[in-house]
């Protein structure tokens, strides 16, 4: 019984946590058709809610803005809207904090979450897995003597939480494995590792 009881847990956690937060994500999604009028949304037009309609408007929207912010007229309509967005004292401040993150996060030319670490935390002699987010700058470079990265170390098993460091370059070893796998691995408390890489080893003549 017991067994029969925990194989039926792994089957249905997953498959339950996984419908869970697709649905969460798909309900949020369709609040996009609050942005229709009235008449057009499918509960005026079919006479009941169809979920997943709002989360493909949001793809569009995405998409579109994607598509518009990349030629000269929509970089020019950014630009005004970003000035008039920094002559408000507030949401000046919360727009460019926001924007400067997700550009550090979203760019193709960033390191931020590039590259997967293994650094010693919280005390010398006790390994945990670390990510890159790029190198101390402002004042605080002036005070640190010597090659530095600034990581992030995640709680386990939630990641979005964690804990921004900075430290010294030879204090840190690079690790050959995604950000996925990382985050796997992180998420699973160590129990789902990545498979173990072979270096590849080649023959060079000098």
């Amino acid at each position: 019984m017991k067994s029969y009881f925990i194989t039926g847990l792994l089957v249905l956690v997953p498959l339950t946590i996984t419908v869970w937060v697709l649905s969460t994500l798909i309900g949020l999604m369709d609040q996009s058709l609050l942005l229709l009028p009235h008449e057009w949304r499918p509960i005026e037009q079919f006479g009941r809610e169809i979920p997943g309609l709002g989360a493909i408007l949001t793809l569009l929207i995405i998409f579109g803005t994607g598509l518009i912010a990349t030629n000269f007229f929509g970089k020019q309509v950014i630009l005004l809207w970003e000035g008039l967005l920094g002559r408000v004292p507030v949401v000046k401040s919360i727009y460019n904090s926001v924007k400067q993150v997700s550009d550090t996060l979203f760019s193709d030319s960033g390191n931020a979450f590039r590259k997967a670490l293994l650094v010693q935390y919280p005390r010398q002699g006790s390994w945990t897995i670390a990510f890159m987010t790029g190198q101390p700058g402002g004042d605080v470079a002036n005070h640190l003597q010597g090659d530095y990265v600034s990581v992030y170390v995640p709680t386990t098993p939630n990641p979005t939480s964690g804990f921004f460091l900075m430290m010294p370059t030879a204090d840190i070893i690079e690790l050959d494995m995604s950000v996925d796998e990382a985050l796997k691995y992180i998420i699973s408390m160590g129990v789902v590792a990545p498979p173990a890489r072979t270096p590849i080893i080649t023959n060079s003549k000098i």
